[in-house]
């Protein structure tokens, strides 16, 4: 059964600062929104701000982290699940996995993030006076020592040398503006988590530039994407998702959670089994972009004279609905890539058909929250969005959602899996 937590009160910080906790809080959804706030991802406003991690998609790799230090610190005293790394067979039954949660989170933030322990403790302390966990329950050595083992052999470092990548001044290619590197290029170097190599699901080539359907796709971004075309009623639904990919469905999943009644080690096991499949996806797309390096719409429609297909007409004054582009290629997207994953790994754990919600923080929408009632429904409208702001074509949204799909459905069959023949 769930072991519901309760977080009474506001808990004062620096004399300045004031969380207010949730009240029938799951322990490991109240550790999540944490996880969230001090990784840079979380779209939090706090005074003054305190965001130390890595912004944009390699924060998704701190959060992996994070989430399997508390799955294996659950599992070490629960025996479920099979862990991802750490695993302690004198610790089955020792402790509260509550106090294990909260150890192996806390933890874990203090080893990412070191300039902010002093938030993070007082927070701690905080939380477990709060919740009723005595400084001395076992839990709390068991979480510690799975977050330890998993920053020690399983940290992504940041400082990977790489040669900055510009793209290429050639037709169907991608190229950056002057002295801006390809963004976020990390990833294409970074070891992934559960897949055997970054190329492990590389999508097939983009549809070539004299072909019928790339010419469609042109058609459809330079019609549906154009700035001088909106508002319109689509304008609404393209900017709600222009925004945090990773806060979004994290924040999701504490809804369903908290709606699901879900016990602490089944928590658990949602979060890392979808951050480990975000985080790989991650890798994944921005492997592919570098390997195919395709153009953007904007380029492609600005030389759409020049680009050998007698079908494509050029616009030199067209503008994307969402601009500046971003600064990687189009094929395939980022966006779609991590929605597949968090979307993949939830249908495979509840079905598809689920009643749900989804916030933005984009300052330029007029619904801060969408409703929805399955996944499949939430991940075709990221790939419609991402046309609608003029930034991909289909093919790289499409693909990007079935790259995110295999990703989850890789780390649901190969690891975490269940002791006892569970889902």
């Amino acid at each position: 059964m769930r072991k519901a937590q309760t977080f009474a009160g506001l808990v004062v910080l620096n004399a300045c600062l004031v969380w207010a906790m949730p009240a029938r809080a799951d322990v490991v959804s109240d550790w999540n929104a944490q996880i969230l706030l001090y990784s840079n991802i979380g779209n939090a406003t706090l005074v003054p701000p305190i965001p130390a991690g890595r912004p944009g998609p390699p924060g998704l790799l701190d959060i992996a982290l994070a989430h399997v230090a508390i799955h294996d610190a659950v599992q070490a005293i629960e025996r479920e699940f099979r862990p991802y790394f750490y695993s302690d067979p004198s610790k089955f039954g020792v402790g509260s996995s509550a106090a294990a949660v909260a150890a192996a989170a806390h933890k874990m933030l203090v080893l990412l993030y070191p300039g902010q322990q002093s938030r993070l403790d007082a927070f701690y302390t905080a939380y477990l006076t709060a919740n009723l966990i005595l400084p001395d329950d076992t839990g709390i050595a068991v979480g510690e020592a799975s977050a330890i083992a998993l920053y020690t052999n399983h940290y992504r470092p940041n400082n990977i040398p790489f040669v900055p990548f510009i793209g290429e001044v050639a037709t169907g290619k991608w190229r950056t503006p002057p002295n801006q590197p390809m963004a976020f290029q990390i990833l294409t170097v970074t070891e992934p988590f559960t897949l055997k190599r970054s190329s492990q699901f590389r999508p097939e080539p983009p549809p070539p530039l004299r072909s019928m359907k790339y010419a469609r796709e042109y058609d459809e971004v330079k019609k549906l994407g154009n700035a001088a075309a909106h508002p319109n009623a689509t304008t609404d639904v393209a900017r709600f998702w222009s925004v945090n990919f990773g806060a979004q469905w994290n924040e999701t999943m504490r809804q369903l959670a908290n709606k699901k009644q879900l016990s602490i080690g089944d928590s658990a096991r949602m979060f890392a089994l979808a951050n480990l499949s975000a985080a790989d996806a991650a890798i994944a797309v921005w492997e592919a972009k570098i390997f195919y390096n395709f153009w953007r719409p904007s380029t492609a429609i600005h030389e759409g004279d020049n680009d050998t297909n007698p079908r494509t007409q050029g616009d030199v004054t067209w503008a994307a609905l969402f601009g500046p582009d971003p600064l990687y290629p189009d094929y395939v997207s980022g966006a779609n890539g991590l929605t597949g994953a968090f979307t993949g790994a939830l249908r495979l754990l509840f079905g598809d058909e689920e009643s749900f919600s989804v916030k933005s923080s984009s300052p330029l929408t007029g619904t801060p929250e969408r409703f929805y009632t399955s996944f499949s429904q939430a991940a075709q409208e990221v790939v419609d969005a991402r046309i609608l702001l003029g930034i991909h074509f289909r093919s790289a949204d499409e693909e990007a959602r079935q790259l995110g799909n295999r990703v989850a459905r890789w780390v649901h069959q190969k690891f975490l899996r269940p002791r006892h023949g569970r889902w």
